[in-house]
């Protein structure tokens, strides 16, 4: 882990497009401006590690799942011919 020390209005660039600028500290709390393409997902952790966990439960396939997929599938073959 990188740790750098940062003054009000001071930056951190990565990489050639993502800049991250110190904008407010207040009491505990600082707020980051993020400049970044459109095709990067910047997220808070909390919210990052819930999409995560919902794409998993979502990829998560049962026996019974593809058993009523095949029978729906057969289902709908055996209507066309």
């Amino acid at each position: 882990m990188l740790i750098l020390t940062r003054k009000l209005g001071e930056r951190v660039t990565i990489g050639d497009d993502i800049t991250i600028t110190l904008l407010e500290i207040k009491g505990t709390q600082i707020k980051l401006g993020i400049e970044a393409p459109k095709s990067i997902s910047i997220h808070r952790q909390e919210i990052y590690e819930r999409i995560r966990r919902e794409n998993l439960a979502s990829s998560d396939v049962g026996e019974s799942d593809l058993s009523r997929a095949t029978s729906l599938f057969r289902s709908i073959s055996s209507k066309r011919n």
